[in-house]
């Protein structure tokens, strides 16, 4: 299957009279017409929309999706099948992206692990959307609304208004063209027979409570352990909607761009044969962690893999997913690298895992959500920076009276991503 992602690099962002995207990079949109679109959801109250470029001053709270505004320009399928768009199978034909450009959304808080992006500072050090030009939507949704429907409403409004933006680059000439193609692993195992054969194993959040994801519209934690084809998650089939910490919560953003699956793609062929992605849900009760592990592991076996590397999303609970993953590949001679991110105190110094196994020999660490940092006050909020109080990381001392804010690294959407999607881990001197 071949697929073809166009960049088109976004330089400059604003607003204006019409929506268009010009040659030189810049993106102007209507205001109006964006509200207009968005609030056809009789679910949504009111609508505001800012910006946030980086560099600037700007605190931007209590996020809880970062998503890439893109276009279908050729093939089956189109935005998030099974979410925004119909079912369709993602992963082929042609998807333009608005590069260097996010859809940030916010909106008042229902669980307690949304998070901050700071534009400028010591925050913007730990956070890859600091980088980005950022659509900030705030979505007020209606009164008497259940939790779930809340976080439905807030989620949809930032998937649709990417998409809405996005369109803008359906008839441009993208500055970067990638092309993905991957065939049969027959295909594969053919024409590298002397290459080492890797899966790569991703855990997705789907333990209920507002910790979903969603694959082509169905809630993770209702499927078994499936093999996909790796442009399927690259091309939209994977949907963030979860209210996990935001540290290590991959946001749509991230799976649109997995860096696991890109880094595999870029060694597929030379250092490695490359059989795809399991995607396996993170399940609350022992049963079911039993279960998603048994089958992941057995779906490694029946496509003939060496080696896998295990990705987590959150941690605690899920540590014990991705334990009990390593130590049943391990059993079966399939050797296993494992991603995460630590809770080890604000000293470094705790257990960083909340489970263990001696056959977990190959860890990646992407460092300590508990660390403690400072971060200085801000000319601008978007949002609400008394939400700080009840965001994983924080607590009610967190908001100083100058604007200051002393949080964990928790706080920060995408520190400590567990996809490897930054640059933050740890070294052992």
């Amino acid at each position: 299957m071949k697929w073809e992602l166009g960049k088109i690099w976004i330089k400059e962002l604003q607003f204006g009279p019409d929506s268009k995207l010009d040659k030189d990079g810049t993106v102007t949109l209507d205001k109006a017409a964006l509200i207009e679109k968005l609030m056809e959801d009789r679910r949504i109250a009111a609508v505001g929309l800012e910006i946030a470029k980086p560099g600037e001053r700007t605190r931007i709270i209590p996020v809880k999706d970062v998503i890439e505004p893109r276009v279908k320009v050729k093939g089956e399928g189109g935005g998030f099948p099974g979410v925004t768009h119909k079912i369709a199978k993602a992963g082929s034909g042609r998807t333009h992206a608005l590069s260097g450009m996010a859809v940030v959304t916010i909106g008042d808080i229902v669980g307690i692990q949304e998070g901050i992006i700071d534009m400028w500072g010591e925050g913007a050090r730990y956070t890859p959307f600091s980088r980005t030009l950022n659509l900030v939507v705030d979505i007020k949704p209606v009164q008497g609304l259940t939790p779930h429907e809340h976080e439905e409403v807030v989620r949809l409004a930032g998937l649709k208004a990417s998409a809405w933006v996005g369109a803008l680059a359906k008839d441009c000439e993208p500055d970067e063209l990638e092309v993905f193609e991957w065939g049969s692993i027959a295909e594969c195992v053919r024409k590298y027979p002397e290459l080492p054969k890797v899966v790569y194993i991703e855990m997705l959040i789907s333990q209920g409570l507002l910790h979903d994801t969603y694959v082509y519209g169905i809630d993770a934690k209702q499927m078994l352990p499936t093999l996909f084809h790796p442009n399927e998650i690259l091309d939209g089939a994977v949907v963030s909607g979860n209210c996990v910490a935001a540290c290590d919560k991959i946001t749509t953003y991230q799976h649109l761009n997995n860096s696991v699956i890109r880094e595999l793609y870029n060694k597929h062929g030379k250092e490695l044969n490359f059989l795809g992605v399991i995607l396996t849900p993170e399940l609350v009760t022992l049963e079911g962690k039993i279960r998603s592990a048994n089958h992941a592991v057995n779906l490694a076996l029946l496509i003939g893999a060496e080696g896998a590397i295990v990705t987590e999303e959150g941690y605690g609970n899920t540590d014990t997913d991705l334990l009990m993953i390593c130590r049943k590949l391990e059993e079966q001679g399939i050797k296993a690298v494992l991603i995460t991110d630590e809770c080890a105190g604000r000293d470094g110094s705790s257990q960083p895992l909340a489970d263990t196994t001696p056959e977990a020999k190959a860890v990646v660490s992407t460092g300590n959500v508990s660390h403690l940092i400072s971060l200085e006050p801000a000319d601008r909020v978007l949002g609400n920076d008394k939400a700080i109080a009840n965001l994983s990381g924080g607590y009610d001392e967190s908001l100083l009276a100058d604007g200051t804010i002393r949080c964990e690294l928790n706080a920060i959407i995408g520190s400590t991503s567990e996809i490897g999607y930054f640059n933050v881990t740890t070294k052992l001197y």
